[in-house]
């Protein structure tokens, strides 16, 4: 089992054909809503993946917050962790496309703000029964830091995906077994600029020497994915597709990624396959709807061509 301890966000969609400038209105089309958060994604791309998954994390009791678990619930996550909050509205995000496929999000945490580090401890028996834990930045900073100690103490490997990015101390990157940026979070982390696979590695080598974490893997959207790690070191190339959403992508390269590690693949193998998810996943529209599953991508890496 891996287990999650992240974010849960009702996606609010709107297409439009450009960004707009500030203070600027624009006609956009096509709305529509979807369960998001990039806890809620990763946990829902590790149940899709094949293997069983739980999620920790707080959402309102409200229609958005039945509606986010019963997503999860529909896959098999284990939702058991999620703590319903009375006084405060499910996190909300407001997702602008543009016709290049790209996007640009806001975000209202809500329920995301309120947990806890007692919100994780009270389930570390999910942790002694799981093979990693994974969990980003879109929850407060101290139930993070609580999750990495829990993970250390139940001898579990610990998965930071700093994302959204967010100032860190080195104490918390200290008690990382992997942290996984892509290009922008792995720029701040390291304090140089990240463009390419050369200007990753150089990322990487910074943010091992600030964290002391063995293993760094730094996204590069289509580009695949670069990795420092004592198994591989080296560039993993991405698929080339042709991109219509890239909301939620990212979650499901660590979905992948981590399952195939915690089923025993090496890194550059892990790293291939969550490229191949991630490749799939932006051809569709949407977080969670838009994340093969296992038989999909392994379909699909067969030939690639096909559908690029």
């Amino acid at each position: 089992m891996i287990t999650v301890v992240g974010s849960f966000n009702m996606d609010l969609f709107i297409e439009a054909p450009r960004f707009p400038a500030p203070g600027e209105a624009i006609l956009g089309k096509n709305f529509r809503r979807a369960p998001g958060g990039k806890g809620a994604n990763q946990a829902y791309a590790v149940a899709r993946m094949g293997m069983p998954a739980a999620i920790i994390g707080a959402v309102g009791q409200d229609d958005f917050g039945d509606e986010m678990v019963a997503n999860l619930l529909e896959v098999g996550v284990s939702t058991r962790g999620v703590a319903r909050r009375a006084d405060v509205a499910s996190g909300t995000a407001m997702i602008v496309l543009d016709s290049t496929g790209q996007n640009q999000i806001v975000v209202a945490n809500g329920a995301n703000d309120t947990l806890t580090p007692a919100d994780v401890q009270a389930h570390r028996d999910l942790f002694a029964q799981s093979k990693a834990v994974v969990v980003q930045l879109e929850t407060p900073l101290d139930s993070v830091e609580a999750t990495l100690r829990l993970a250390r103490e139940s001898r579990v490997p610990a998965i930071l995906n700093p994302a959204p990015f967010a100032p860190v101390g080195d104490a918390l990157l200290h008690l990382c077994d992997w942290i996984i940026p892509n290009e922008n979070e792995a720029a701040k982390l390291s304090g140089s600029d990240v463009r390419d696979a050369a200007s990753a590695a150089g990322a990487a080598v910074a943010i091992k020497m600030r964290s002391a974490c063995p293993r760094v893997l730094v996204t590069l959207g289509a580009n695949g994915a670069w990795l420092d790690t004592p198994e591989f070191t080296g560039h993993v190339p991405g698929f080339k597709v042709n991109a219509v959403d890239t909301v939620g992508a990212g979650d499901t390269f660590i979905g992948a990624f981590v399952t195939r590690l915690v089923e025993g693949a090496g890194p550059r193998e892990a790293a291939r396959f969550g490229c191949a998810a991630a490749a799939i996943a932006v051809t569709r529209r949407g977080a969670q709807a838009s994340i093969p599953t296992r038989r999909e991508v392994e379909a699909w890496m067969k030939h690639p061509e096909a559908t690029a």
